[in-house]
Formats: structure tokens, sequence, C-alpha cells
């Protein structure tokens, strides 16, 4: 159970020091401090040291984002709605944190090069599920399937972006602005798909 604990305390660190600081801003030790965890727990969890920590810390941060788009969508069965709760949630985190604490995906893709072949794949597979997620939402929404991948591309990218720059503005109109702009996207689409025009 310890051990479990430990593992499960090495992540939150790690996704909070993602959120905080990035993969390269945050050391070894700090983590380590941060976790409550001595440097023999995190190599017995965690064989690859600070990559294989990232990667599992990515792994749960997409699946925590899976599990946010499915309530939202479970709790209005509107992509609309559904995006509203989710880019508000989103918005209220980052104020709660005085705008400190971003989405550690970006974060983390951002300082990438092609050397973090691991990361890199961790954070390939993490977006390409929460895309075929709200891909998913929509058509279950009516929206029509082919074009629904592209949209799913679209929202996820615009929220990540919009994140990010409400993040650096210290302001939340950049995330009012983008939800705006998807909100009239997504009616636009709705009323489209029906005639195929």
């Amino acid at each position: 159970m310890k051990t479990s604990d430990a593992k499960q305390r090495l992540i939150g660190a790690m996704i909070d020091a993602l959120q905080r600081r990035g993969l390269h801003g945050s050391g070894l030790t700090e983590l380590l401090a941060a976790a409550d965890a001595p440097k023999g727990v995190l190599y017995h969890h965690f064989p690859g040291g600070k990559t294989e920590l990232a990667v599992a810390a990515i792994e749960v941060t997409i699946a925590r984002l899976c599990d946010s788009m499915e309530a939202s969508m479970a709790a209005s069965g509107d992509p609309g709605a559904a995006l509203m709760i989710w880019i508000n949630g989103a918005q209220k985190r980052l104020d709660g944190s005085h705008y400190e604490r971003g989405c550690p995906l970006a974060t983390i893709a951002l300082e990438t090069t092609a050397d973090d072949v691991a990361i890199r794949a961790a954070l390939a597979r993490g977006f390409a599920a929460v895309r075929d997620r709200i891909a998913t939402g929509l058509v279950n929404a009516g929206y029509e399937a082919a074009s629904a991948h592209a949209t799913a591309a679209l929202l996820l990218a615009a929220y990540e972006g919009g994140l990010l720059q409400a993040r650096v503005a210290g302001t939340p109109e950049p995330m009012a602005l983008v939800s705006a702009a998807l909100l009239t996207y997504l009616k636009l689409q709705r009323h489209k798909e029906p005639d195929h025009e």
C-alpha cells in the first residue's frame, strides 16, 4: 500500500512540476522532496528515471482529460455545453493557481526535442486519445462522422492554445474568446450537416 501511495505521489509531483516549470525546469531532488519519496522508490517504480516518470504523468493526465470530457458530455449531451464545462473547469483551475499552473501536456510538448522519443510517443498517443473521445462525443450528438475528427482536432488545439495564452497573459480573456468562437463554430457545423452543404 505504501509503495503504491509513493508511486502516486511521485506522479502527482511530476504533474505539478510540469504544470509550473516544465520537465527541464524541475530537478530530481525537487521532485523527490515534493513526493516525500527517496530516490530508491523512484527507481523501483520508474526504472527509466525522470523520463519514465514523465511518461506516467502524461498518461495519468490524459486519462483525467478523457474522463473529464466524458463526464461533461454525459452531464449535458450537447458538445457545446460539454465544451463549456471543460473549458470553464480549466479556467477555474488556472485562475485558482494565479495563472501559474498551465496544462502539463502543452508545457512538456513545447520543450521536447527529437531525442525525447518516449515522451513524444506518449504525448502523441495521448493527444490522439483525447481527439478520439471528442470525436466520439460529436458523432453521438449527431455530428457528421466524416468531419468529427477534424473538428475534434480543432477543438483540442484551440483549448490548448487558449489556455496557454490565458496563462501568460494572466487573464481569462483568451479562454473566453476561444470559447465563444468554438461555440459559434459548433453551431454552424450542426446547422450545415443535415443537408451536407
